[in-house]
């Protein structure tokens, strides 16, 4: 008897300090129970793609897409690949004269086209790869043509030249589909007093397709991808991944994603299914400057 309650008294003790603990992050897996950091790396190095749908100023974010970067190149070496949205297709010789080392930082910087936050968020994966003797590709449509469409929707992109339509996403008009879940609440955004359009969520699809056929140039059997994108592009296995799937499907794909919680303890409702890995941050963590 005394034995079962110093058992009960043990167990609630961890219990409450459990509770009490302040923790930075809590890795869930898509049907909301808690899983092992270790067991989610296991997974992901079987994958052919990994998307890792980030909220773009959180620091947990960009920390945790460093530790996933070094323990997949554990596990793959020279198999790794890693893409984001965050450099345009244009950029590409920049980043491989980068990554080369033929080209310093400084001058690198001054001429790419870089977020706010590089310093801080992106550069030390960028500069993992080049020290590993990684590939960095760059997946986004050049936001000069994004915004083509946002205007004159797809037909404005036949206007462009042969060298600028090599920089997106081929096959947009024919592949596209107004009805699939993330395009759709695009528009029905206009409904409650945004100012969209139908040319709205195909700028957002270009954007999709266009880092969706640039990993796929780059991906060959045996690789893993490892790709960073807003949330939103591969949320609910939509987005990029649906391009994906429709330019070459049957691929092993995993998701990533990180959602900002009042209470982190339990994943809520809505985040359940979002990924096939949830990392929920509470919404009170400081952000880093875009």
């Amino acid at each position: 008897m005394r034995k079962s309650l110093v058992y009960i008294l043990l167990f609630a003790f961890v219990g409450f300090a459990f509770k009490s603990d302040k923790p930075a992050y809590v890795l869930y897996d898509q049907q909301g129970k808690m899983v092992k950091y270790e067991k989610m790396i296991k997974d992901l190095q079987e994958a052919d793609i990994v998307f890792f749908g980030e909220l773009h100023t959180d620091p947990i974010a960009h920390w945790m897409q460093y530790e996933i970067t070094v323990d997949l190149f554990k596990a793959k070496k020279q198999d790794l690949i890693i893409g984001s949205e965050m450099f345009e297709a244009d950029n590409q010789l920049l980043l491989d004269e980068y990554l080369a080392g033929t080209y310093a930082a400084k001058k690198f910087e001054a001429e790419a086209k870089l977020w706010g936050n590089y310093k801080t968020d992106y550069k030390p994966v960028l500069d993992f790869a080049k020290d590993s003797g990684l590939r960095y590709i760059a997946t986004n449509i050049p936001r000069r043509y994004a915004s083509v469409v946002h205007k004159k929707g797809f037909e404005g992109l036949n206007e462009l030249s042969d060298e600028a339509k090599a920089l997106i996403g081929p096959d947009l008009e024919k592949l596209y589909d107004k009805d699939v879940a993330c395009y759709a609440d695009m528009m029905n955004m206009a409904g409650m007093g945004a100012h969209v359009n139908e040319n709205f969520p195909k700028a957002q699809a270009a954007k999709d397709a266009t880092m969706a056929h640039f990993i796929l140039e780059n991906w060959s059997e045996g690789k893993l991808f490892f790709h960073f994108n807003g949330a939103y592009h591969s949320d609910n296995f939509e987005g990029i991944v649906w391009w994906i799937n429709k330019l070459k499907p049957g691929l092993n794909i995993k998701t990533i994603s990180t959602v900002y919680q009042k209470d982190i303890q339990k994943l809520c409702e809505d985040n359940i299914d979002r990924a096939n890995y949830i990392i929920a941050i509470p919404e009170t963590m400081t952000q880093t400057k875009r």
